[in-house]
């Protein structure tokens, strides 16, 4: 696929097939995820690939935000801890370490939808629930999930603003009564 059809087709899917997702393919993924943009080159992302059906069911348990039945879910750590550890201050770790990984994350997505695949991303979820089911150390800070599979059907693109009610140049001018 073109990088332009790659960033046309990309949306939140939220009806997944039963076909499974192949380990391999899902490495893929997070190699291109691992090729983000990050802070100091720290890479300070983690991921928990979660496959086996039934850790996937109790993880979409405690996430009221997934739904479709994903057979895979991906869950995005930030490791605090190593970025501390490298000198990193407080502000890298609640603001540095969260962009990273939402880089990585839309990096990931993006190549899934070159693969074929849908993803969505989650922030809804018992945090404390999910961390105790992939027994994620204190270092590690669950940033969100991505539910990952072959969609169902194909979603239509949904109704997005214009460039110009959303950009502007040098300095904010006032565009009306939006």
């Amino acid at each position: 696929m073109e990088f332009n059809e790659v960033l046309s087709k990309r949306r939140s899917i939220r009806k997944f097939s039963e076909q499974p997702v192949d380990r391999s393919l899902l490495l893929s993924l997070v190699e291109k995820a691992a090729l983000a943009p990050t802070a100091s080159n720290l890479q300070a992302w983690r991921f928990c690939i979660i496959d086996d059906p039934a850790l996937v069911r109790k993880v979409d348990l405690f996430s009221p935000g997934l739904s479709g039945k994903p057979p895979v879910i991906i869950a995005v750590c930030s490791d605090y801890g190593y970025a501390l550890a490298r000198g990193c201050g407080e502000n890298y770790k609640i603001y540095g370490c969260i962009m990273d990984a939402s880089m990585a994350a839309e990096n990931l997505m993006l190549a899934a939808t070159n693969a074929g695949l849908g993803t969505c991303a989650i922030k809804s979820y018992n945090e404390p629930a999910v961390r105790k089911l992939l027994h994620l150390p204190e270092t590690l800070h669950l940033e969100l999930l991505i539910s990952i599979g072959y969609p169902e059907t194909e979603p239509r693109m949904p109704r997005r603003k214009s460039i110009e009610e959303i950009s502007f140049f040098n300095t904010w001018e006032e565009k009306g009564n939006e």
